[in-house]
């Protein structure tokens, strides 16, 4: 058999079968080898059953039979019972009022149960287990051999099934590709110096050991293998565009900002000034800075934009006859592009950068799909005015707008610059390789780029999915600012926090209520996510609560002018409460805005929940966080008793990493990391041995000449993610 092979080829397979495989993209041998169990039946935590000793809890592997449901003789509960039997011996099995699991098993199947060992009138019994159903292996007897050479009965591996395909099929299918040796020929893709380096197995013995552990050991080191092989590749992508990127020129830029810095009417903290100068730094030298900055709502990230604008702005003062690392001589201002992700926020910063830099003699643009703005206006010039569109293309060409400010339009063919020095984005870290590659002259001279985020990332997934970009953190806020106050609602305290929120709005502030979903979930589909519509929230609130109050609704099927429109009148405190999904989150600053309510918390992550709230400190008001939460649980209350706690939303993105788990961070979904990935990801020193060796290798060999495996898996691998 080989790697290449068609699966339909080498295993008969039925109608439904062949659609089940198609559905998890499982065409190939190669396919199949690489669809990793997602646990494993570990047969060595069990007893045999003659061992079992009553008043502890056990798990036991062994064929059920006689299985029936009835009920108690005196209470007449509903009850389950059966038997189980290994080599050794057999015992009963009870599910008190739960007689409906007697159907979920069959007489004859091999099942694992864990369940309290207890003593009755007649005997042990097992009580209440929980059970799993096991592979019925080619040879059941192996199941429950102990001390078996080949085996310590770690080896039963559980595989993802989807409706025509088990994973007893999994199993044989796996077991028949091993036994063909098809692996003997299998090349490693990563080098061997880092497989010894960390100690990791090769590609065969990974392979086998992830299907056919014989411990727990050898099943671990087989998963840390294929864990570290997916990050590898990410960074290797991520240095190589790093490594393309700098092959440009930039304009070196050197300027002393602190008279713009003294103007501030706040002290800068220590993480923006220590960010400042990282920036000015990169900015000096003759290749294009990447470098993202992260920093909390609120944390101060424009004032760092706007400094790190003004000191190429000024550049041209300073040293009229600019040169490029080239030697080519520039004239006419150095310029500044900053890209916000709706029209809403490009306002805010035009108006922002207005208050920054209303003291010099420098005109401001705002290009977006609305209109545009120019600063200062000729009649006033302490305020802006409306321009044409073709005449802000105009004196942007000709170099007289130095900064301008808009939507993703203003790096379109359309808008021309005459020297871009420096490109901010807010919010769109995201932003791609073929985006930078827009932004690279003819001459081979790019812009220094300067992305922002207040998204809490854990450092891990940071360095991994943005490891292209230089980081930068700003972990404090500035001095002066009131703490946010965070309570978690339960259900029975709804209308008293209904009323202190009446109190907030009789003052003239305003309210968020973020839900989880647009509409109402259909009554009729199975499985439906009940949770809170922000529509039906809208109505209800309406009716029931705030009747003497403008309410509105804003969610992501809305058109774009709809949503314009909506967050215009909220600003304007047209609409006293708006009603949302989490479409919010992006950087919408009213700073009337002081109160939020987070329906359906328990379905938001910590991270989410912070950034939601960030949305109310945006002025010196006292701002209030209601986490209306449904859950029950205890375990689901102290997740969310984190965000009363945590400094920062670095924190509570590192505190949710490792409570949620990688896969409920939405690996697949958001970035295509696999699950085991995303594990990796939880692992600090394994990210950064990942991308020391990948830096190392691309430094030496940037398009991986000497590995040709490598880097058809690199590709195969970038195919996978989508960062963009």
């Amino acid at each position: 058999m080989n790697l290449a092979d068609r699966l339909e080829t080498k295993f008969r397979l039925d109608i439904n079968q062949k659609k089940a495989l198609n559905k998890l993209k499982l065409f190939s041998v190669t396919d199949l080898l690489f669809h990793f169990p997602v646990r494993y039946n570990d047969t060595s935590e069990a007893k045999q059953i003659s061992e079992l000793i009553p008043g502890e809890v056990t798990t036991v592997f062994g064929k059920v039979s006689k299985l029936k449901t009835k009920k108690s003789f005196r209470s007449k509960i509903p009850m389950a019972e059966g038997e189980i039997e290994d080599l050794s011996g057999k015992i009963k099995i009870t599910w008190f009022n739960q007689a409906y699991l007697a159907k979920m098993l069959h007489d004859g199947e091999n099942a694992k149960l864990t369940g309290h060992v207890t003593k009755g009138k007649y005997g042990l019994y097992l009580a209440n287990p929980e059970f799993e159903k096991t592979p019925d292996i080619d040879s059941p007897d192996s199941l429950f051999k102990k001390n078996d050479s080949e085996n310590t009965g770690f080896s039963y591996p559980i595989y993802h099934e989807t409706r025509g395909i088990t994973s007893k099929w999994f199993y044989h299918a796996i077991e028949k590709i091993l036994r063909e040796k098809t692996l003997d020929n299998i090349g490693d893709y990563i080098p061997e110096d880092i497989l010894k380096k960390y100690n990791l197995p090769t590609l065969k013995t990974s392979l086998i050991w992830i299907h056919k552990p014989k411990n727990k050991r050898d099943a671990e080191s087989a998963r840390k293998r294929f864990a570290f092989e997916e990050v590898f590749c990410i960074q290797l992508e991520r240095q190589h565009d790093k490594f393309e990127y700098r092959k440009n020129k930039s304009f070196q830029i050197k300027t002393d900002i602190n008279q713009f810095v003294s103007r501030f009417p706040f002290t800068p903290t220590n993480s923006q000034k220590k960010s400042i100068e990282t920036i000015l730094n990169d900015m000096a030298k003759d290749f294009p800075m990447s470098r993202l900055l992260e920093g909390d709502v609120g944390s101060g990230k424009t004032a760092v934009a706007a400094t790190a604008a003004y000191a190429v702005i000024k550049q041209e003062k300073d040293c009229p006859s600019l040169k490029s690392g080239e030697g080519q001589s520039f004239s006419g201002n150095l310029q500044v592009a900053y890209m916000a992700p709706t029209e809403i926020l490009a306002a805010q910063h035009f108006e922002s950068f207005i208050q920054y830099f209303r003291h010099l003699p420098i005109n401001i643009g705002l290009i977006t799909g609305s209109g545009c703005r120019k600063f200062p206006s000729k009649v006033n010039p302490l305020g802006w005015t409306d321009i044409s569109r073709t005449q802000l293309l105009k004196w942007t060409a000709e170099g007289t707008i130095p900064i301008l400010i808009g939507t993703h339009a203003l790096i379109q063919k359309t808008v021309k610059f005459k020297n871009l020095a420096l490109v901010v984005i807010d919010e769109q870290h995201r932003f791609g390789t073929a985006q930078r590659r827009k932004l690279v002259r003819k001459d081979n001279i790019a812009p220094h780029l300067l992305s922002m985020t207040a998204t809490p990332i854990p450092r891990t997934l940071a360095l991994t999915i943005y490891g292209d970009l230089d980081l930068s953190l700003l972990d404090e806020m500035p001095a002066g600012r009131k703490q946010i106050i965070t309570e978690i609602i339960t259900p029975n305290k709804r209308s008293e926090t209904y009323e202190k929120i009446r109190e907030e709005l009789k003052n003239g502030r305003q309210l968020y209520v973020i839900c989880p979903r647009i509409e109402e979930p259909d009554p009729e589909k199975e499985m439906a996510v009940q949770a809170k519509s922000a529509i039906a929230e809208a109505k209800r609130l309406k009716k029931e609560v705030f009747q003497e109050y403008k309410i509105g609704v804003l969610h992501s099927k809305m058109s774009k002018e709809k949503k314009e429109k909506t967050m215009k009148d909220f600003t304007e405190n047209k609409i006293h409460i708006l009603c949302a999904t989490s479409v919010i989150e992006v950087g919408v600053n009213v700073p009337n805005a002081t109160i939020i309510i987070i329906e359906g918390a328990e379905r938001f992550g910590l991270a989410q929940l912070h950034q939601l709230r960030g949305r109310v400190i945006r002025s010196n008001y006292q701002a209030y966080c209601y986490v209306f939460a449904d859950a029950k649980s205890d375990k689901t209350i102290q997740r969310l008793k984190a965000l009363k706690t945590a400094k920062n939303g670095f924190e509570l993105a590192e505190l949710d990493l490792s409570l949620r788990g990688s896969g409920e961070l939405g690996g697949t979904k958001q970035w295509g990391i696999s699950d085991l990935g995303m594990e990796a990801i939880k692992n600090l020193k394994m990210v950064e041995a990942a991308r020391t060796e990948a830096i190392h290798l691309i430094s030496e060999d940037p398009e991986l000449s000497k590995y040709p495996f490598l880097k058809n898996k690199v590709k195969e691998k970038v195919k996978e993610f989508h960062f963009e």
